[in-house]
């Protein structure tokens, strides 16, 4: 079946192995705790950082995004109304390095919470640094997607068992650090 196949990689030898399990010999570190493993396949995106942090974010963002989808925001959004809370007046570019992006995709992101009336953003005196700072109707939705996002992080925190959860948030810290350090 075309379906099935597609689930499906070719090996050197033809026969074809499920895309989720594949020999042994090719676990990643991350899968065995090895520290001395160098016969990973080079095609195995799943032990590729990039791509396994982008696929797990995608499908937590999806999850984000269906529990605040009832207050008309997406999780990215969320995410800036938050930090824009949190910081009070602040400058552009510090509110960006805060949510660990440039500023062209900062002021992609607020460009409809502008529209919405939830962010203002406003010049200093000498016109140099462009401040961001959330409304009271950014405040008001803030206050009504809350509980939304609370959900939603209450429940991915049970899947994946709150102890483990907690250790991720700190790991992903880290691995955050790390790659902004390389």
């Amino acid at each position: 079946m075309a379906t099935d196949r597609a689930r499906h990689t070719a090996t050197k030898s033809g026969a074809t192995i499920p895309l989720n399990r594949r020999p042994s010999r090719f676990k990643s570190k991350v899968m065995t705790g090895a520290h001395d493993d160098t016969r990973r396949d080079p095609n195995d995106l799943t032990a590729c950082t990039c791509a396994s942090l982008r696929q797990a974010a995608r499908v937590v963002t999806q999850v984000y995004d269906a529990a605040l989808r009832p207050v008309g925001l997406k999780a990215t959004q969320f995410t800036v109304l938050a930090a824009a809370d949190k910081s009070g007046v602040t400058p552009m570019t510090r509110l960006a390095g805060a949510l660990l992006m440039d500023r062209t995709t900062l002021t992609r992101n607020l460009k409809p919470l502008i529209k919405a009336g939830c962010i203002a953003v406003t010049s200093d005196a000498d016109h140099r640094i462009r401040n961001v700072r959330l409304t009271e109707t950014g405040r008001r939705l803030l206050d009504r997607a809350r509980p939304h996002w609370e959900a939603a992080q209450a429940r991915l925190a049970d899947a994946f068992g709150v102890d483990k959860w907690s250790d991720l948030l700190a790991d992903l810290a880290a691995v955050a650090s790390a790659a902004r350090r390389t």
